[in-house]
This record gives structure tokens, C-alpha cells and sequence, in this order.
């Protein structure tokens, strides 16, 4: 059984059976993205009401996403009082220092604001990453790391984010969003990238009613035989135009500039090319969206000839770059460039990002993903310079450990 599918006497009944139209779409997108199953029936119940019914009859009526997590068991608390890292986010770059941060024996804690898989976890199909030439999706990457990270006895603090940090005795202190706190010999940051935000008329009204950002994977059975609009020329634009290609009647890709080889892997371009249903809107700029209680069109201008035209739509999914998740960082004494991506590495002695200020405090260099803290370190889509892809992500996160070791041995060494 899919996440959303009919349950069959072959399969056992689904931890959740949903009610609800745009009301339930964030539970839909959470346990989608949570790996638990659950059975969705679309237009039930009362209007702007989502029940969510539990294997065991409980009920909760538009829960909070806390209270539908608690119920289900994912929240934890904290187990240890200081842990040897603390990472916050649990990307592909988070997921991966765990895993290899617990397997080395480090006592490991991942904060994660949402639920494993971050970004990518939105991706209907990864195609090149290393090791899975059919593809994975990101849920079932992401569940298959968090089911090792925790095999090796990592801690996952999902639904919790960190709001502020500093330095006690030596130890650093994360505050978390539900008012506890967690304590750590060395932080990483794999905190990631959100999407940003489209500034057009009805966006913002229409969201989750045919507006979404990200691929939202758990949508795709609602578009079947729909006119779909994905905007975006990068990989997860491209991933999720792909995706709901298998279902929609047509699927147009809007980007800005005169195509997607400039932001785009080679393989997805190529598909694209291929399908038949999917084409490529050039030179386009969404300037608002409308309908009743539903996506009903789409105001596109013509960024060279700024003529305007007005199309049927049923869903459009925003895939435009990203916003850094850094905004608890500046409590926390830790450099980033304009765009509030963390600077690490040699880019620290860099007066145009430092402001000609010293901002590195010891006699060493700071190791290559070393913010302008020593003992708290930057990987994946959040570090500057980063190239926005998994495989650099998980590398970086593996790469990370090796640096968190070399800091504790450091510490441990006598003066």
C-alpha cells in the first residue's frame, strides 16, 4: 500500500485514515514525508476540518503537527545531558554525520525542525545519486538513513528547532523551540535551505488549495488528468515535473531565463525534452494566481515582450531556489555572507565576507568546514559555497565527523 492508497485484505490496516480537502494537506505532506502509511478520502467531513482517525479509534480533529506526532510516538525527548555532537537538521548532509558520527561511537543528537529527508526528502525520484541506477525517492532515502543513524544509537529530536546557541564552560548550548535545550562537545549545521517564497497576488490565499511549494509529493494523486505548472529550472523543479507527468494531462515548466542546462543536470533535461506532456514555458514570470477556494488560472508576463496572458491551471508547485536556514546564528556568534549562508574554512579570512574584522580566534587554521566558532562546523545546502546537490551533501557530512574527531582530540590533548 502507498502512503495515500486503498487498503487491500493483503495489507494491514493504515496507522491513519484522514479526512479533510486543503485542511489536511500539511498532515498529508507530514506523514508522507514521515513514512507512515495512512489512507486519505478526499472532500469528507466538514469543511476546513482534517480528522485524523488512529488504528486504535482515537480521533483528532485538526491536530497540530506535534499533537499528530506525539500521538504516533516521534517525539522523544532528549536522552543524554551532553552529547559529543549535536547536529541540527537532518538532510542528507545532517543524516549522513549521524550515521557516521554514531558508528564511530560519538554520542550523537539530530534536531530537526520537520522530519528527516529536509529538501530532498521532496523528491519524488534522485536518479544520480551513487549506488541506486533506478532512482530513490527521497523519503525512502532519507528513512533508510534514519533507520541507521539509529541503528547506531543516534538520537532523532524531530519537530523541535534550535532558536539560539552559545557556550557554557566550554560546552555548547542549543535552546530548542519547545523551551528545552540540548548540550554538546562540537554542533553541526546542516540546517539546509526553505523555499523562496513567490511574491504574486493569491499565492499566499490560495496556498494549499492548488499553490504549493516544493514538489509536495503527496499531491500527485490529485493531479491526475490535470493541467500542472512546476516553477523552477532547477533539479528538484525538474524531478517534480517528471513525477506528476506520470498522472497530468499536461505539465508546463516555467523558468525565467531561455532554458535549463545552465541549472539543470544533463539526464533531466533530457527526459523533459522527451515526455511528451511536458514543456518548457521560456522567458515567463507568474504575476498572480486566482480562484475561488482552488487554483482556477495563472497570469504569466512575458519577461521580453511583457505581453500578459491568463491560463486554466489546477496546481502550482514552486520550486525557486532557497532561503538559508541560518536565523538562530547570530545569538550564536557564527559569520555569515550576505545571502546568510555560514562561512567556514579559509573564506573566514576573507575581508569582503569578514568585514575586515578577525573573526577567527585561535593560532590554527580553521579546518575546511569550520565556522568562525571553533568546535561548530557547516555542511550541505547552508554552508556558502556549497554545490547544491545530495551526494555533496552526504560527503560534506561525512567529511564533517572526521573534523569533529580531530576537535575532541585537540580539547583531550594536555596543554
Amino acid at each position: 500500500m502507498g502512503n495515500a492508497g486503498a487498503v487491500t485484505p493483503e495489507v494491514a490496516a493504515p496507522r491513519v485514515v484522514l479526512t479533510g480537502g486543503s485542511a489536511a494537506f500539511a498532515i498529508r505532506d507530514f506523514l508522507t514525508r514521515a513514512n507512515v502509511d495512512f489512507l486519505y478520502h478526499d472532500g469528507e467531513g466538514p469543511p476546513g476540518v482534517a480528522v485524523c482517525t488512529f488504528a486504535d479509534g482515537t480521533q483528532l480533529v485538526s491536530p497540530t503537527l506535534h499533537e499528530l506526532a506525539g500521538h504516533l510516538g516521534l517525539l522523544r525527548p532528549a536522552a543524554t545531558d551532553v552529547y559529543d555532537l549535536v547536529i541540527v537538521g537532518a538532510g542528507p548532509a545532517g543524516l549522513a554525520a549521524a550515521v557516521y558520527a554514531a558508528s564511530e561511537g560519538l554520542a550523537t543528537a539530530v534536531v530537526e525542525r520537520e522530519v528527516p529527508g529536509g529538501q530532498a526528502g521532496t523528491s519524488s525520484a534522485i536518479e544520480n545519486y551513487l549506488g541506486f541506477p533506478d532512482g530513490i525517492s527521497g523519503v525512502d532515502l532519507a528513512e533508510r538513513a534514519r533507520c541507521q543513524a539509529e541503528k547506531f544509537g543516534a538520537e532523532m529530536l524531530m519537530l523541535r528547532e534550535v532558536t539560539a546557541g552559545g557556550v557554557v564552560d566550554g560546552v555548547f548550548r542549543s535552546n530548542l523551540s519547545d523551551g528545552t535545550s540540548v548540550r554538546s562537545r562540537c554542533v553541526l549545521c546542516a540546517s539546509g535551505v526553505s523555499w523562496r517564497r513567490l511574491d504574486a497576488p493569491g499565492v499566499e490565499r490560495l496556498l494549499h488549495a492548488g499553490v504549493y511549494y516544493g514538489a509536495a509529493i503527496s499531491e500527485a494523486p490529485g493531479v491526475r488528468d490535470k493541467d500542472v505548472f512546476v516553477v523552477g529550472g532547477g533539479n528538484s523543479a525538474g524531478q517534480a515535473a517528471m513525477n506528476f507527468a506520470r498522472v497530468a494531462r499536461s505539465v508546463t515548466l516555467v523558468v525565467r531565463g531561455d532554458g535549463l542546462a545552465a541549472s539543470m543536470s544533463t539526464y533531466l533535461t533530457r527526459r523533459i525534452g522527451d515526455a511528451l506532456n511536458v514543456t518548457v514555458r521560456r522567458y515567463a514570470k507568474i504575476i498572480a494566481v486566482d480562484g475561488d477556494d482552488w487554483l482556477r488560472t495563472i497570469t504569466f508576463e512575458d519577461s521580453g515582450t511583457s505581453e500578459r496572458d491568463v491560463v486554466d491551471a489546477h496546481a502550482l508547485f514552486i520550486c525557486i531556489g532557497g532561503v538559508a536556514h541560518t536565523d538562530w546564528v547570530s545569538g550564536a556568534g557564527l559569520l555569515v555572507d550576505g545571502a546568510g549562508y555560514l562561512v567556514t574554512g579559509r573564506d573566514l579570512r576573507d575581508p569582503a565576507l569578514n568585514g575586515g574584522r578577525q573573526v577567527w580566534p585561535l593560532s590554527r587554521d580553521p579546518y575546511v568546514l569550520e565556522t568562525s566558532r571553533p568546535g561548530v562546523f557547516a555542511a550541505g545546502d547552508v554552508r556558502r559555497g556549497s554545490t547544491k546537490r545530495v551526494s555533496t551533501a552526504v560527503g560534506e557530512g561525512a567529511m564533517a565527523v572526521e573534523l569533529v574527531h580531530r576537535f575532541l582530540a585537540e580539547r583531550a590533548a594536555p596543554t
